[in-house]
């Protein structure tokens, strides 16, 4: 993010799976991905879990997730590395075992895991290309053991459905540590809407998870 140009080529992305996938504005969004046939239920209490996600720019990861009923709050930063190379011109050069992620902090009797999960797969990213340098690639890492058996479940649930038209490469990876971005990535897509590279790639997604999930979408 050190430049427009910078981030066109050479992007990263994580969430709690792990794989990089491209996905253009307009790869695959407007897929008919269902819903989860293994999810968790919605908590009878208000409370806070947490999800890593990652999916190519963090910038569009993030601007997408804040709009999700239910998600408290999203925050850009780097996970899979060390502390000392979590920072983004160390990070960009593609060898300090980071992936860009958005941790994304959520009310679980709002908005199941699953249901974060087919936001995922459907506007954020193409689960279906692995390691790919562009501006949207994906992969999630898991917190704990349920989070690791509904995400692997949905992996199998479309793979099965052949939703996608290619086979489904994201990995599912545990979580070791997130770092979060330096102060001027946060937010970034709300404070730069007219950067061409928000208005190509990010501002897209947006608009499909308003198309595709109007029960999920909220202003913010």
């Amino acid at each position: 993010m050190s430049s427009f140009y910078s981030r066109v080529s050479a992007v990263f992305l994580m969430i709690t799976l792990v794989g990089v996938v491209a996905c253009n504005a307009s790869d695959h969004a407007g897929a008919a991905v269902p819903n989860p046939a293994a999810d968790a239920t919605l908590a009878t209490a208000k409370s806070e879990q947490t999800v890593v996600l990652a999916g190519g720019c963090f910038w569009g990861i993030q601007a997408v997730f804040q709009h999700v009923k239910g998600v408290i709050g999203a925050t850009s930063g780097y996970s899979g590395g060390a502390a000392g190379t979590a920072k983004y011109e160390l990070v960009s050069n593609g060898d300090t075992g980071h992936a860009e992620s958005v941790k994304i902090i959520y009310d679980p009797s709002q908005i199941t895991y699953g249901q974060l999960l087919r936001v995922f797969f459907s506007v954020a990213h193409d689960p279906t290309q692995l390691n790919r340098q562009g501006p949207d690639t994906g992969s999630q890492f898991y917190n704990n053991d349920e989070q690791k058996r509904i995400a692997e479940a949905y992996i199998a649930q479309l793979e099965k459905a052949k939703v996608l038209p290619r086979p489904i490469v994201t990995q599912v990876v545990a979580l070791k540590a997130f770092y979060p971005a330096e102060a001027y990535h946060q937010d970034y897509a709300t404070r730069h809407p007219d950067n061409p590279y928000i208005v190509y790639n990010d501002a897209p997604k947006v608009a499909h998870l308003r198309q595709q999930f109007p029960d999920l979408y909220t202003v913010k």
